[in-house]
């Protein structure tokens, strides 16, 4: 069989993640075939990765002639790493022009735009996938069969409780996700992977959505409230930013002056925005309560803040309690360094059988990012997926899903209402 036929689109950091395992580890059933994007200099950094890693020279292609890429590259699945406000534009013109998708996550940002691509995805009948690493991370899968074993019975109740530090959290702060138009906030952007977890966890689906959530330590108005009286709008060439601990300085790093600061000229993007400056949008603190077709709740909270960063789940059934622990090691993204990304310092899992002493259950990391869950998902992408009982690997439903949560707290914030996830789209 002749390798599958690859085009990115968006050559950002998270670009690289994919771009790098079909060009390193795939290819005899991968093969890269161009890039698009609206900035040239951020493809010219993508086309230096993937010669440094032996490969020849790929044609490059501004956003505007993204048809023209498909008619003469002839690409058989487009990769879809653009922010994600234009997610929907490239997956559903790529589907119309006969391509498959795999997509970065989240799949889109509002109830609008997730049902035009569902509409494209059944007129076509093309494949989406949705690229959800936790899936794949051991201690998440191992939490999957667990519950699939019914280790705790039936699933009442989930506690989930989601810590990013003031270095991977404020970073949503820096760039294009601070804009909620850009991004959907934090309960989009991030907690699609946390509620695609849960799904995944219960095999189930979200009925009700009830959530709140303010701006209430990142922006402008805060840090006056607590007595700041310097301020910058970027760190780049900013005295003020200098001893600013919140502050991402470029040029000493290789790879963002490459790909950020050098680009800057075409497009205006500055990736070093002050996370106490003015124009921040999204939330910086966030709770949710989410019923499930399963009769499960679930009560969620995200803050951005924070000393140590990871996450802990409680999971309460008719047979006992299930408690995970997990620290992450987090890093600022730089189209590099994969590895690194959601790697697993600590992990903790406990079962409490109702009448029986608590035990720890082993957990086994592997090598790569997400506690060796990333070779796994690429495999799974672009390689020889192999039989999987606990079904990983997302479909554009999955997608939707994940998402629709998110969608629907970020309406119930706007509202003060519970939301009911049946009336945001139709399947």
């Amino acid at each position: 069989m002749a390798p599958i036929r690859y085009a990115v689109v968006g050559t950002g950091g998270r670009a690289a993640f994919f771009y790098s395992a079909i060009v390193s580890d795939f290819k005899d059933t991968a093969t890269l075939v161009a890039f698009c994007d609206t900035n040239q200099t951020r493809m010219d950094v993508a086309n230096s990765r993937v010669q440094a890693l032996g490969i020849s020279q790929l044609p490059t292609y501004k956003a505007a002639d993204f048809d023209r890429m498909i008619q003469e590259t002839k690409p058989d699945t487009i990769i879809v790493t653009t922010i994600d406000r234009t997610h929907h534009t490239y997956i559903i013109r790529a589907m119309e022009l006969g391509c498959n998708i795999l997509s970065e996550k989240p799949m889109t940002i509002d109830e609008n735009k997730c049902q035009m691509i569902l509409d494209t995805v059944k007129a076509t009948n093309r494949q989406l996938r949705v690229a959800f690493n936790y899936r794949y991370a051991p201690h998440n899968t191992k939490v999957r069969e667990l519950l699939m074993d019914g280790t705790i019975g039936k699933v009442t109740s989930v506690h989930f409780e989601w810590m990013l530090n003031t270095r991977h959290g404020a970073d949503y702060f820096r760039r294009w996700h601070r804009d909620k138009r850009n991004s959907g906030g934090l309960l989009v952007h991030k907690s699609t992977h946390h509620f695609d977890l849960v799904n995944f966890w219960l095999g189930s689906k979200p009925t009700t959505v009830f959530a709140q959530g303010d701006l209430k330590f990142y922006g402008k108005e805060n840090a006056e409230l607590r007595g700041e009286t310097k301020f910058y709008s970027r760190a780049h060439g900013s005295p003020a930013a200098v001893n600013d601990p919140f502050a991402l300085h470029m040029e000493p790093n290789p790879q963002l002056k490459a790909m950020y600061l050098d680009a800057e000229h075409e497009d205006g993007y500055y990736r070093d925005q002050s996370v106490f400056g003015d124009g921040i949008n999204i939330e910086d603190t966030m709770g949710a309560l989410v019923t499930y077709h399963s009769g499960a709740i679930l009560t969620y909270n995200l803050v951005a803040y924070c000393p140590w960063e990871g996450f802990r789940v409680c999971l309460n059934g008719t047979n006992g309690r299930l408690e995970m622990d997990v620290l992450e090691e987090s890093y600022v993204n730089a189209g590099g360094e994969q590895a690194k990304e959601g790697a697993v310092a600590s992990t903790k899992i406990t079962v409490n059988p109702m009448f029986a002493p608590p035990y720890e259950v082993p957990v086994v990391e592997g090598e790569g990012g997400h506690g060796g869950g990333d070779p796994v998902l690429l495999n799974d992408l672009f390689g020889n997926p192999v039989p999987d009982r606990f079904n990983r690997a997302a479909s554009h439903v999955d997608g939707a899903m994940s998402i629709l949560t998110g969608i629907a707290a970020n309406k119930a914030i706007r509202t003060g209402q519970v939301v009911q996830v049946k009336d945001l789209v139709q399947f």
